[in-house]
């Protein structure tokens, strides 16, 4: 059995990641039930429910517009109604941060569970995920609304918006299952998760447009590519800066492979 295992684990080249594919797609069936019953169990005791999915947004747009009235912050000119331009920007980010909060804790809130029964870690970290999803195809259901009351009409290529939030999900589970590994030995993680995905949220345009005289510096952060992006193809019909997007969706992927195999 030890040698078995041993070579499972140390095996190298195309055969380990058919291993690896092959166990997610057995596994599919657990990580729909683990969805369900993780999704009951959050919203059973919730006064408000699936309302609260929508309240963080609107939240942090209000401050944002009050700050900008006040001129304490300027937020800058956006081609699009600003709650539209900030809701659209927040449910892609929320989509990263709610990901990786629900995966970072996955593993150690399954501890019963993965001592009793034999089966892929990783489906712990996909039904977590599979929340966040949820939470985010709620927000697009409001991102649609939004067309209607502002009056916008986006082009055809709207279409392709999911395929343009595929590698911000990529990069979400990569990071949920490194950090679901790193939580099982330093309990604290979820605390210092938190707290740089907040501070990360202000390096980020996600509730204000690029400023002109700090493109260098957002060039830098791939995560202000995966945000604008997706905005891009509803308020342009095409990505502004289409290799940035490029550069940080294959940061992306490289990143995903790495720590799914560690």
């Amino acid at each position: 059995l030890i040698e078995s295992l041993v070579g499972k684990y140390l095996k190298t080249g195309i055969g380990i990641w058919r291993t690896m594919f092959e166990e997610i797609g057995e596994g599919r069936e657990l990580i729909w039930r683990l969805f369900v019953r993780d999704l009951s169990a959050k919203y059973k005791q919730s006064v408000l429910g699936y309302v609260w999915v929508l309240v963080t947004p609107f939240i942090a747009i209000g401050t944002f517009m009050v700050l900008n009235k006040s001129g304490i912050f300027t937020i800058g000119s956006t081609d699009i109604p600003y709650p539209l331009f900030a809701l659209i920007g927040l449910a892609v980010w929320q989509l990263f941060v709610t990901g990786i909060n629900s995966g970072c804790q996955s593993l150690v809130g399954a501890g019963d569970m993965i001592t009793k029964i034999n089966f892929p870690r990783e489906v712990l970290v996909l039904a977590s995920l599979a929340q966040a999803l949820f939470e985010f195809g709620i927000k697009c259901v409001l991102i649609i609304l939004f067309f209607m009351i502002f009056q916008f009409y986006p082009s055809w290529q709207i279409i392709f918006f999911p395929l343009l939030v595929l590698p911000m999900l990529i990069l979400t589970l990569g990071f949920s299952l490194i950090l679901s590994l790193v939580h099982g030995i330093i309990r604290d993680t979820p605390t210092t998760v938190g707290i740089l995905t907040t501070f990360l949220m202000f390096l980020t345009p996600v509730l204000y447009p690029i400023p002109a005289n700090g493109n260098l510096f957002f060039k830098l952060n791939p995560l202000a590519a995966l945000v604008n992006a997706p905005r891009d193809i509803i308020a342009y019909g095409y990505v502004k800066e289409p290799m940035e997007f490029i550069v940080a969706s294959g940061l992306s992927f490289i990143l995903f492979l790495i720590f799914w195999r560690i």
